[in-house]
């Protein structure tokens, strides 16, 4: 039987045809509906905002084929940095469609879709680091995936106007991008060690010691706030 997602999935498959003409429009999810064969009531039940979802569904296929083939790929003898850049070339290449990918990042730019588009960043990053066995659970865990959407976002930019055989050019950024952020970690641990900004990066941190990443629970939260011992013990 069919499910709902592959249902999604056909409408997605059905819709790209259509993207380099019309973009991620309603022209193009009426005319994914009519080739897809897929009853409308039924489409507008899986796809309530129409193409935004559609386009939605087809950032998320890519990010279940890059995870799918981390999981399938040896990084045991990589650095860490190394890791991160494979899974950003990694995802580059579950894009099977760039023009597809080009119309989304104009759709997601109008200022009434930005928040999703930064969502499907940061889902993105999210994949990427819990791919990669990621455990914080603190601070650290928005600042990972922070960091690394930044980084995604400028690569996808940088991307549409590569012209290089086989994004050869991008996948050079990617990895300039990520020396970068590794030299800002490590001038982060040289100012820890002096004893001035030692307690202003203390006294920051502290501020910050109570951010916890989501919990399953939270999922549609940013993060939650953990209580202090003399709450936790004390009462509501």
């Amino acid at each position: 039987m069919e499910t709902a997602q592959s249902r999604i999935n056909r409408l997605v498959d059905a819709a790209l045809p259509h993207v380099a003409f019309d973009g991620w429009s309603e022209t193009t999810f009426k005319a994914a509906v009519n080739d897809s064969e897929i009853d409308m009531s039924e489409a507008r039940m899986l796809a309530p905002r129409g193409a935004l979802d559609l386009a939605i569904a087809h950032h998320r296929q890519a990010d279940a084929a890059m995870v799918a083939q981390l999981a399938e790929t040896d990084l045991s003898q990589l650095r860490y940095s190394e890791r991160v850049t494979r899974a950003l070339s990694i995802r580059l290449d579950a894009i099977a469609d760039k023009e597809a990918v080009r119309r989304a990042s104009a759709l997601f730019s109008l200022p009434n879709n930005a928040a999703e588009g930064a969502r499907m960043i940061w889902e993105t990053a999210d994949h990427i680091w819990t791919a990669l066995g990621d455990t914080s659970d603190d601070l650290n865990w928005y600042t990972k995936r922070a960091t690394l959407s930044a980084v995604w976002s400028a690569t996808v930019l940088y991307w549409l106007g590569d012209q290089s055989e086989n994004a050869s050019n991008t996948r050079a950024f990617i990895e300039r991008r990520i020396d970068n952020v590794m030299q800002i970690e490590k001038t982060k641990a040289k100012l820890r060690e002096n004893a001035l900004t030692k307690t202003l990066v203390g006294g920051i941190e502290g501020l910050f010691s109570r951010a916890s990443a989501p919990r399953r629970r939270f999922d549609d939260l940013p993060g939650h706030w953990r209580k202090p011992p003399q709450d936790r013990q004390g009462g509501a």
